[in-house]
């Protein structure tokens, strides 16, 4: 039985990826002129690599609902986690990132960690910095940089998480790893408040409206944008992993003493 052979797989370290905070930023709509504003994205905190397989292999262990072959069909497709076999995951891909998991199962486990999935604003305010800088879009080759990575075909053997250089946020592998879901994947970034515009052009999506947009050289965003707008929740793919998120603790309310 598959949760049978995960009682062993639980006897490794299993252990949550460590979390950074990230304060209060902006990030520029891709749609709009340089002269729009920009999208407001609050404080919050943010797994600083993607979830491995150990990790949801752990989750899975606790919450068999979404144990490979048990997940309810409506929530993933019929890949989901297929590349564990009936074993899990091997010893070679415990601290690889966690693939063929659709929308539903990574939200799931974000849940059950009492986090969440990252908003599309909140992903791409991390994935602009640098090694440097906190906004790292003007620094020389930093966008082909990115689109060499997207360029690389994803092999069937994952690098382990977090072993290249940290960004500016100390945050690993936003780029050249897997790609990764976010919480609002089929919303587009187009306006200030974007969430409320009810108008969207869903055309925007595929990446095709460069011209006029507030960055036309910003080839590595759009692909970021044509991708999520290719998805649907259930979809589980080899090149498709997540990381979580998460709103800062609320403020103990202050209390006048007599």
């Amino acid at each position: 039985m598959f949760s049978a052979l995960l009682l062993g797989l639980a006897t490794l370290q299993s252990s949550a990826p460590f979390m950074v905070e990230l304060p209060r930023g902006e990030v520029r709509p891709l749609y709009l002129t340089k002269d729009s504003p920009l999208t407001p994205v609050d404080p919050f905190w943010l797994d600083t690599t993607p979830v491995t397989n150990r990790q949801f292999a752990d989750f899975v262990r606790q919450h068999p609902r979404w144990q490979p072959r048990q997940a309810p069909a409506l929530f993933v497709e019929a890949q989901y986690l297929s590349h564990w076999g009936d074993t899990g995951p091997t010893r070679e891909q415990q601290d690889q990132p966690v693939t063929y998991v659709s929308w539903f199962a990574a939200s799931a486990y974000c849940k059950a960690r009492g986090k969440r999935l990252p908003r599309v604003s909140e992903w791409e305010y991390v994935a602009q910095a640098s090694e440097l800088a906190a906004n790292g879009s003007k620094e020389p080759g930093y966008t082909q940089r990115i689109l060499s990575w997207y360029a690389h075909p994803t092999t069937d053997t994952l690098a382990k998480v977090g072993q290249g250089k940290p960004n500016y946020w100390q945050v690993h592998d936003l780029h050249g790893l897997v790609w990764e879901w976010t919480q609002d994947f089929n919303s587009a970034l187009v306006t200030g408040e974007s969430r409320a515009d009810s108008a969207l052009d869903q055309g925007l999506f595929c990446g095709s409206a460069a011209a006029g947009s507030a960055d036309p050289s910003d080839y590595a965003a759009f692909m970021r944008f044509g991708f999520r707008s290719s998805l649907k929740a259930p979809y589980t793919l080899r090149n498709l992993g997540f990381r979580c998120a998460q709103d800062p603790a609320p403020a103990e309310p202050h209390r006048d003493t007599l």
